[in-house]
């Protein structure tokens, strides 16, 4: 396998105030990767800083983000937004609040797909149609003519994954993407990124809090507190045998059902 993306002493702050620190990990096309740690660890700001998703007071300060050869921090935004959506794609933890309430999602699908690549609203809806119906859905075409609002929480996560795998990106970026679901839900979410992965060979950076995602999805496993990698390898190694003190007591508070 070749290398999809590789992050080298990468520093970030927001203003004055230092979030990431000195953070290296490398990526293979088509691997998982699981970011973990507790709120405030920097863990989507990793993430975020791909894409170029910072704000205004966000700045890469020290490091470099490899992809293609290209280092994305020193990306002009032209040469960025031509990544964004076709190459590298976000499914964001509230996917409902990435779209606009007062268009269907096919006007939206059709809009973000015609920024990339020309093509037709029917080309749009039946590539989208197709997706739909490998997340499980129903009537595909119900949910294109549908108003964000008119699906639910957990029917929303999975349109924003769909709109995410349109133009088939080489890596997706997912924050957070089931943690506002129930669990059964949060089931349905995990087995489509996997045949995403499985489907397309996407590689997947996924930033979330539970510790059972992971150990279901991830081939590695980066650990964060406080902006610094605690703890980098593959999964099945560290959750066997973490050799930080952070992680052992991260996954000595994951809750366990006794028989």
């Amino acid at each position: 396998m070749s290398e999809a993306i590789r992050y080298e002493h990468v520093d970030i702050c927001y203003g004055e105030k230092q979030v990431i620190t000195d953070c290296s990990f490398s990526v293979q096309e088509g691997e998982i990767l699981g970011i973990v740690g507790e709120s405030g660890s920097g863990k989507s700001t990793l993430i975020k800083a791909a894409m170029g998703l910072l704000g205004n007071t966000g700045v890469v300060t020290r490091g470099d983000i490899w992809y293609k050869g290209k280092d994305l921090p020193d990306l002009t935004p032209r040469e960025l937004r031509r990544l964004c959506g076709s190459e590298l794609a976000m499914i964001f933890q509230m996917a409902g609040s990435s779209f606009c309430p007062i268009r269907t999602v096919s006007d939206q699908l059709f809009e973000f797909v015609k920024e990339h690549k020309k093509t037709t609203r029917s080309e749009v809806e039946e590539a989208a149609a197709d997706l739909f119906e490998k997340f499980g859905f129903q009537d595909p075409k119900r949910i294109l003519k549908s108003y964000p609002f008119e699906l639910s929480g957990g029917m929303q996560q999975r349109v924003g994954i769909a709109a995410a795998m349109l133009l088939k990106p080489r890596i997706l970026l997912a924050d957070e993407p089931t943690s506002a679901l129930d669990v059964t839900t949060q089931k349905q979410v995990v087995e489509e990124m996997l045949m995403v992965r499985e489907t397309f060979g996407t590689t997947i950076l996924l930033v979330t809090h539970n510790i059972g995602v992971v150990r279901a999805m991830s081939d590695k496993m980066l650990v964060l507190q406080n902006g610094a990698s605690m703890e980098y390898g593959m999964t099945k190694e560290v959750l066997a045998e973490p050799q930080s003190s952070y992680t052992r007591k991260l996954l000595s508070a994951v809750p366990v059902l006794r028989r």
